[in-house]
């Protein structure tokens, strides 16, 4: 119903047919608590005072849902996402903001609540995704959780952001990224939308229940870990915990640096003199020669953190001074050939690992860690795409129309074919480019890097008011670099004079690409940190975790260290694995 315009009579007959149809589910007859459940769910159709903080909000739908296995969800090509067993609950849809942009579309802002009939108290706030501009599910999935927040008893919220990629997607101005030439939509995407929906699902949870929340959480990773770091510096009342993983805070910068790291590989078909084409990009590097790109970073680093294991524990000690020699012994002695590299491609890696920078040396984005997860199929289609051309590198088809449209000022429509988002990536001038992220044009008020980025070491207001922050985030990330995270922590350190671990802490993934997946112990529970640390003030010292089923040593288990501190074995120490047991040591 979202986006449709009713007269008040009839979405009131709409809602409260969809309310007495009950359950997706329907069973025997329902309990009482049910039964008084339902009616209560009703009760926001038939008047239930809510006093919105925001007055143009309105109710699109309101249905009171049985326990049962959630609706199936969209996944990746041929693969089925597991569905989860979700308890009875009254599910809201609500729209605020309703308007028409300057570029002449219609926008809102949507929300997505789902209230359980058994509630524990709490609220959940989820993060969203790449350019947004979808609701969500507001069922609250957690990595590394046993079960998602909603059935775990948490009011859950998920909203769009200010967009609708059903709606607001224009093929002609860069598809979902065209809400970038509105700055009311670019600044909702960017953080303006999160207290609004948080104040309206707030609303909602007192008027249903009677009271506040004893506890508010926000969870999110990528966009979503953008989103946790805005509420930490810009709305530090509305959350006591946060966990923001692999957080985009620096979006509009990381763009730029999605446009070196293609213009570095885009130099290895160059130097092969073939045109540079998405397929060609794709095939700068194969699955081999990342190979021993692994092999080589390995080789330099793994035993640096006292165990040769597959993981290289601490990223800061892998350098170049230790990589490129290693690199070096597998250089082709002549024309590339299967089993070495070529010059063009070290000489590319060195750039990603570099970081972007300006025509005088400025530092515009950080540089890449050297790391395990290097080649990783994840890390590959961010950075390149598939190796058969089928897939283009997410660099690409979404970093281009982004850096083009939502993080720079004016903003540049480059129409819908990937090949003129890579004929503009390749002529990117990183000069002139990067002074449209701080430049404000009318009809913009701000620069995109206002909107967009939240990596201020100032958090006060959190701090004060006892908010705790965790970030984790991949060593091997392909988007968002942790060298970055890392930088933005011990900025905060030296603001609360070496304190900073109070409050907040970064944990750093080795082996781990963006938010999931590699050779990496990806698998843990930031979500169980952050509630003991708020509720029972138990800082994790660190957060265990396992190596999923894809990884090279599947179920091998290790800690994860908050930085700078880093993992190392307990000498002489064997567990029944066969494995030393580890401490988090620095």
């Amino acid at each position: 119903m979202v986006g449709l315009r009713f007269s008040s009579v009839t979405l009131t007959a709409i809602l409260l047919s969809a309310c007495a149809g009950g359950s997706s589910t329907a069973g025997p007859a329902q309990t009482a608590q049910t039964a008084g459940s339902a009616k209560r769910c009703q009760g926001l159709v038939e008047g239930l005072a809510v006093r919105w903080p925001e007055a143009s909000t309105r109710l699109t739908g309101v249905v009171h849902r049985e326990a049962g296995l959630e609706q199936p969800q969209q996944g990746p090509p041929g693969m089925a996402l597991p569905r989860a067993n979700l308890p009875a609950h009254c599910d809201i849809t609500g729209v605020m903001q309703e308007r028409t942009g300057v570029d002449g579309q219609d926008y809102a802002i949507r929300f997505h609540l789902r209230l359980p009939d058994d509630w524990n108290g709490r609220f959940l706030m989820q993060g969203g995704g790449g350019t947004n501009g979808e609701l969500g599910d507001a069922v609250g999935r957690l990595a590394g959780a046993s079960a998602p927040a909603l059935a775990q008893g948490f009011a859950v919220l998920a909203q769009d952001s200010g967009h609708d990629n059903a709606r607001n997607t224009v093929p002609e101005r860069n598809g979902a990224a065209a809400f970038g030439f509105d700055p009311q939509a670019r600044a909702d995407y960017g953080g303006d939308s999160l207290e609004k929906v948080a104040l309206a699902a707030k609303a909602l949870i007192g008027a249903y229940y009677g009271g506040q929340p004893r506890y508010s959480y926000f969870f999110g990773c990528s966009k979503g870990g953008q989103e946790g770091m805005a509420l930490a510096q810009q709305y530090p009342d509305l959350f006591d915990g946060i966990v923001a993983g692999a957080p985009g805070f620096s979006l509009p910068r990381a763009a730029i640096g999605e446009a070196w790291n293609t213009q570095a590989f885009a130099s290895v078909v160059k130097a092969d003199g073939r045109q540079v084409t998405l397929a060609n990009l794709g095939s700068s590097f194969s699955p081999a020669d990342l190979g021993l790109v692994g092999q080589a970073i390995l080789a330099a680093c793994d035993a640096g953190d006292g165990l040769a294991d597959g993981i290289i524990g601490d990223f800061r000690q892998c350098t170049s001074d230790k990589v490129l020699p290693k690199l070096a012994e597998r250089r082709c002695s002549g024309a590339k050939a299967d089993g070495c590299l070529s010059a063009a491609q070290i000489e590319a890696l060195e750039l990603i690992h570099g970081g972007a920078r300006s025509s005088d040396g400025k530092q515009l984005y950080a540089g890449f860690p050297w790391d395990a997860g290097w080649g990783d199929m994840g890390w590959r289609i961010w950075m390149l795409g598939s190796p058969d051309g089928g897939m283009t590198a997410i660099n690409v088809a979404m970093g281009a129309p982004s850096l083009a449209s939502v993080f720079s000022s004016p903003p540049r429509a480059l129409g819908s074919d990937p090949a003129a988002s890579l004929a503009y990536v390749l002529g990117y001038d990183f000069d002139r480019g990067s002074a449209a992220l701080d430049a404000v044009v009318p009809p913009f008020t701000r620069s995109a890097w206002e909107d967009n980025a939240a990596r201020s070491s100032n958090l006060d207001g959190f701090r004060a008011r006892g908010g705790k922050l965790i970030v984790p985030h991949g060593v091997s990330d392909p988007v968002f670099s942790i060298n970055d995270t890392a930088d933005w922590w011990d900025e905060v350190n030296r603001r609360y004079n070496g304190r900073a671990a109070d409050f907040t802490r970064v944990f750093p993934v080795p082996g781990m690409g963006h938010c999931q997946g590699g050779p990496a112990t990806d698998n843990f529970d930031a979500f169980a940190a952050i509630t003991n640390w708020v509720e029972r003030d138990s800082a994790p010292a660190s957060l265990p975790a396992k190596a999923g089923p894809m990884a090279p040593w599947p179920g091998r288990e290790r800690p994860l260290c908050p930085y700078p501190q880093v993992a190392r074995p307990v000498k002489g120490s064997v567990a029944m694995n066969g494995e030393p047991t580890f401490e988090c040591v620095g």
